[in-house]
């Protein structure tokens, strides 16, 4: 099956599976829709565990066969192959991208600019892969040993992506998984599964990369992602989503011996402290909750402000809040898009009531706009008189809820912001730099910014502590999560070895 317009106008689109599309077994059908106005613009497949089982089944053919016998330097070639596809279909993937999720359109053309950058970094890291040599002492009066070790591929990855950056998200997984020599098999959201299934279709007629080493297979959590995560043939896997279902992925890893990447969930302080620089410190802490309509991860939902200058800040806060443009993401200028879908505007919204309920009292937003179509916008929310034990200020919201907490010491809210399950992210806005240095080094946190936030590079390990995942994305780092070591051994002595000793 290719991809066409139905007789609706509709996108159609099949499973991804040993290069090329097919129909999925179940012959039911997923809606994909525009969250700007809720309109269907695409359907995809609702795979099944039989489809998992065909793409898993495609992806060892792959890794025992033709992809198997590729080395470092043709593995290179290929990965900057894929970086010129996706530098050549830009705006295209950009617009899929933001068709999908409603995230703005310059964001996702942004990321899409810069997603070959980590195809050509990880291309570099493969062709340089190697082992070591390990000097031994053992029987070295009579010409010794020699070991060296050899960095190998784990096999089949199994991965399931979210709805908030798809590409992005899966690139993280995929260049370093495709550098190291593993085969694929995605999991995309189900909200949001178009952009994979076209990517994939791209790599395939457009690059060397073997059929049968990356495959798509959409649908459920609880279908396809399920028989992803439980089937025996997978030998690793990797997730990005909620802490939750990162538990229990993580314990069918455990069961099945297998190892696991886990990008989990957020609730990242957003520190400014007295000397900070207002208007940057302002700016930061928008682009940590309003950008992207507050659905990312590492989303600086807390926001701590040192009490001498806390309402000064609101009052700044609150101004710019109000001046953020909302409409329609394909628009330039367009500041901030609709929630991703209907469930997740209820999420949002249940929250701000919760906080309301709590004691918080609403700055700003929190409603729904009267001149705009669909059920998913909201606007952008401040909530002041928080308290860090609050359950707006302890649960992650996934949507544009920034809760302002006045501290009045560093002791204060350090103890403050690693008070929390999760330990993602964090930002520290201040011009004095041993503060900042004593901030890094106690807050429990993958990730600490200095006067930024949201920065990502493809060298750079993005990961999280505590209940926020295991393991790390990006950087070499992330090319170790899908390498296994072997240590060979070589006897050069010429000695017959005592079968009763060791070594």
């Amino acid at each position: 099956m290719s991809q066409h317009h139905g007789a609706d106008g509709d996108d159609e689109y099949g499973l991804f599976v040993d290069g090329a599309f097919r129909s999925g077994t179940s012959g039911d059908r997923i809606d994909v829709t525009f969250p700007y106005d809720g309109s269907v613009w695409a359907t995809v497949p609702r795979g099944t565990a039989a489809d998992v089982d065909q793409a898993v089944a495609a992806a060892r053919d792959a890794f025992e066969g033709e992809w198997g016998t590729f080395g470092g330097s043709e593995r290179r070639r290929v990965l900057d192959q894929i970086a010129d596809v996706i530098e050549a279909h830009t705006d295209e993937l950009a617009e899929l991208e933001t068709r999908q999720n409603g995230k703005l359109i310059r964001e996702m053309r942004g990321q899409m600019e810069s997603l070959g950058e980590w195809y050509r970094y990880y291309g570099g890291l493969a062709e340089d892969l190697g082992g070591r040599s390990i000097p031994v002492e053992n029987k070295a009066e009579t010409g010794g040993m020699t070991v060296h070790t050899r960095e190998e591929p784990l096999g089949v990855v199994g991965a399931i992506t979210p709805w908030n950056s798809p590409l992005m998200l899966t690139t993280w997984k995929l260049a370093p998984a495709l550098a190291a020599g593993n085969t694929f098999v995605h999991k995309p959201s189900e909200e949001t599964p178009v952009s994979a299934l076209r990517f994939a279709e791209l790599v395939a007629e457009r690059t060397d990369l073997p059929d049968g080493v990356y495959n798509v297979v959409p649908g459920y959590g609880p279908e396809a992602g399920e028989a992803l995560v439980d089937h025996d043939d997978v030998d690793k896997l990797a997730f990005t989503g909620s802490s939750t279902v990162g538990r229990e992925i993580a314990k069918v890893a455990g069961e099945q011996l297998i190892p696991v990447t886990l990008e989990l969930g957020g609730k990242s302080p957003n520190i400014v402290f007295e000397s900070a620089n207002l208007e940057n410190a302002v700016n930061g802490v928008i682009k940590g909750i309003f950008a992207a309509t507050g659905q990312t991860c590492v989303a600086g939902s807390r926001v701590f402000v040192h009490e001498t200058i806390h309402d000064e800040f609101v009052d700044a806060f609150t101004d710019r809040a109000s001046e953020i443009s909302l409409g329609n993401p394909l628009d330039p200028d367009t500041q901030m898009g609709p929630i991703a879908f209907p469930e997740q505007w209820e999420t949002v919204a249940s929250y701000v009531d919760r906080g309301a309920e709590e004691g918080a009292t609403v700055a700003f937003g929190g409603d729904r706009p009267n001149d705009l179509p669909g059920e998913c916008f909201i606007e952008p929310t401040i909530l002041v008189d928080v308290d860090n034990d609050m359950t707006v200020a302890q649960e992650e919201i996934f949507g544009p809820v920034a809760s302002v907490i006045p501290f009045a010491d560093e002791a204060e809210v350090i103890d403050l912001a690693n008070d929390t399950d999760y330990g993602l992210a964090a930002g520290v806005w201040t011009e004095d730099m041993r503060q900042a240095n004593r901030l890094v080094e106690r807050i429990e946190a993958g990730m600490v910014w200095v006067n930024e936030y949201r920065a990502v590079s493809h060298k750079v390990p993005f990961g999280g502590y505590k209940d926020s995942g295991l393991g790390r994305e990006n950087g070499r780092e992330a090319l170790e999560e899908y390498l296994q070591t072997k240590s060979v051994w070589y006897d050069q002595s010429g000695e017959v070895s005592d079968p009763f000793s060791l070594g």
